[in-house]
């Protein structure tokens, strides 16, 4: 009775899909309260991180310094798979905005049973290579011996850790990011509770302290992963799943992988280019820099929470007015969220270059690392407002269905620019070659993100030709337009009329 107060509480604090149209309407409003209950859930999905590195840095530095290493690998567990649910979000997408209910209930089904499948594929794999893998990373002793095994229970639950992502991925598509955001917060609220429970021992709970951190995130993704399949199932919110809908289709799953591998390939480099920039900060640097390093990222991952939500307000908008036809006004949607999220992000990076040591303070008790952090902010702050750019841009890539464009500009901007400059950058002159890096590249892949766009190939080909066609017509109508006014103008004033 209580949750259903506080849920109905909330969701009168913001739009429903019922309330919203995305393929028409003013464009900032319709993205805002897309884009709000999203930076909601990117704000509550850190706090899950944030609170393992509280409770963790409370516990012990070798503690803290073991998620630094286990959180780049966890996310690209995550990502191999993450590309069947940007597939399902984009269908899902372009099918509502074709009015196809039955076609996007489909593709919601298609999208449970492949993504289910590849979770669980993934996390074997992964549980049996963990071990092998986190010494890659610069971890050793009982620092790697933490890791591994924050790491193999990850593994062991990768299947909830992946399957509200692409609950949240579905419901996104279709419009409704409110019913996402509220299971989310209770989940998390859960996790804050137990976390503690599980790491320093509580009544029956033995003490288990890294790996309690991650007995306690799996527990609550899991409640969050069996309410939001039953949600899917009774279809009261729009999207309904169904068990006779999910036998593999390997047509519609050919669909899937050309969508969804080069978006798995986007969020795969992504995650590849932070755990070898993990790998050189561990090799090169000690413990404390290590540690400062990890604090820094997760405080740097929730300042940008608003670019990664506006972007897939972006991409869900996207997918809608494509599959509505309305191309200008999906051009509309890339060029707001891009202006609006460069000025509220650099405004949040003034914000983080002031206040940048009290805030990583917070998180641990070593001056030395807090400072480590703080600089590593204060290096980056000012770029805030281009990845805001970066993000806009490749949500309207992904949701226009070119996955490989947005992945080719992500692949580009982390591994070709970042990491290079990163590694040589600390050989030469030690972290600061690091954050200087972050900046550089934050910088250059806004910027090639906006001149992509420009060429006009999110649209497809034909859509592009039509486009130019009617601008070559409205310059030939106006230049008609002008030609008929000054004609007329000198009819007036001739002495023959």
């Amino acid at each position: 009775m209580v949750f259903n107060k506080i849920t109905e509480a909330i969701r009168n604090r913001f739009k429903s899909q019922e309330d919203l149209d995305l393929t028409g309407g003013p464009v900032g409003k319709n993205l805002f309260y897309l884009s709000l209950p999203v930076i909601v859930i990117n704000l509550l999905q850190t706090m899950y991180n944030l609170a393992d590195t509280f409770w963790l840095g409370q516990y012990s530095n070798n503690a803290l310094e073991a998620v630094t290493f286990a959180f780049p690998v966890v996310f690209f567990l995550i990502s191999l798979g993450m590309g069947l649910a940007v597939a399902g979000s984009v269908l899902v997408a372009q099918n509502e905005g074709k009015g196809n209910s039955k076609r996007r209930d489909y593709a919601a089904s298609q999208t449970v049973m492949f993504s289910a499948l590849a979770s669980v594929a993934i996390g074997g794999l992964g549980f049996f290579l963990i071990s092998d893998f986190v010494p890659l990373l610069g971890a050793s002793g009982t620092v790697a011996a933490s890791a591994s095994s924050y790491l193999e229970v990850m593994s062991v639950g990768l299947f909830s850790l992946f399957g509200f992502l692409v609950f949240q991925s579905l419901m996104r598509g279709y419009g409704d990011t409110v019913t996402p955001m509220i299971l989310m917060l209770a989940t998390v609220i859960l996790n804050i509770i137990i976390d503690p429970m599980f790491i320093f021992g509580f009544w029956i709970i033995p003490e288990m302290g890294v790996t309690g951190a991650a007995i306690a995130t799996i527990l609550a993704r899991t409640l969050s992963l069996i309410v939001g399949i039953a949600i899917l199932f009774k279809g009261t919110h729009g999207i309904q799943i169904s068990l006779a809908q999910m036998k593999p289709n390997f047509k519609f799953f050919k669909k899937m992988i050309a969508i969804g591998v080069p978006a798995s390939g986007e969020q795969t480099g992504r995650s590849l280019s932070v755990n070898a920039l993990v790998a050189v900060v561990g090799t090169l640097f000690a413990g404390t820099v290590v540690s400062g390093y990890g604090i820094a990222v997760r405080i740097f991952s929730m300042v940008f929470l608003p670019a990664a939500a506006v972007g897939r307000g972006v991409e869900s908008m996207t997918g809608q007015n494509i599959g509505a036809e309305n191309y200008d006004r999906a051009e509309e949607t890339a060029r707001f969220g891009a202006k609006w999220t460069f000025i509220i992000l650099t405004g949040l990076g003034v914000l983080t270059f002031i206040f940048a040591y009290p805030i990583s303070n917070i998180f641990t008790k070593d001056p030395e690392i807090a400072a480590v952090s703080a600089e590593f902010l204060r290096y980056v702050s000012f770029s805030f407002g281009f990845i805001g750019v970066l993000r806009s841009y490749n949500g309207s890539f992904r949701g226009a269905g070119k996955t490989l464009t947005a992945a080719a500009i992500s692949i580009a901007t982390l591994g070709l620019i970042r990491l290079p400059i990163a590694y040589f950058g600390a050989i030469n002159i030690g972290t600061k070659g690091l954050w200087i890096a972050f900046f550089i590249s934050n910088v250059a892949g806004a910027a090639i993100a906006y001149l992509w766009y420009q060429k006009g190939t999110w649209r497809g080909k034909s859509q592009e030709k039509d486009r130019q066609k009617g601008e070559v017509a409205e310059e030939a109508e106006g230049f008609s337009e002008t030609i008929t006014g000054i004609a007329e103008k000198t009819l007036k004033i001739l002495p023959f009329r």
